[in-house]
């Protein structure tokens, strides 16, 4: 089964060690993940892909939201964003923050979905979606 969502393909099933594993969408996760995507396209964030951890072991949290922005002011302005945006219409603040000071990652954590922003470079020697290959990944085209 396939969800057709802002222009994205999601997969609805996942085959994992040869078995199917049904992935249940929680309508207030949807509703978060798409506000955090529509903040960081707000701000002109680049590369952004959207890691599906549910169907993996141990993973930390439900979702990663991983993108970039050009400079650390645009680091700093995108999950600026995000947290504007999730607090004025759902209410919910971060449980943590971290790299504010720097703003070459920027990490912004709401439990089931962390996002990460990244100063291009810094996320190229992370690669955070290689460590976690294994995922579902949706990627949104550049605004």
């Amino acid at each position: 089964m396939f969800l057709y969502l802002c222009g994205v393909i999601i997969i609805k099933n996942l085959i994992l060690a040869k078995k199917s594993i049904a992935v249940v969408a929680n309508p207030k996760e949807e509703s978060m993940n798409h506000l955090i995507i529509d903040a960081i396209q707000d701000i002109k964030g680049k590369n952004i892909v959207k890691l599906d951890l549910r169907a993996l072991d141990d993973a930390p949290a439900d979702f990663f939201i991983i993108c970039e922005g050009d400079s650390s002011t645009q680091v700093k302005a995108i999950s600026d964003n995000i947290g504007r945006k999730l607090k004025e219409k759902l209410g919910m603040r971060p449980n943590h923050t971290e790299g504010m000071e720097g703003a070459k990652w920027i990490l912004v954590d709401y439990f089931d979905t962390v996002v990460h922003v990244f100063y291009p470079e810094t996320r190229q020697f992370y690669e955070i979606e290689e460590l976690w290959g294994d995922a579902a990944i949706t990627q949104y085209e550049n605004i």
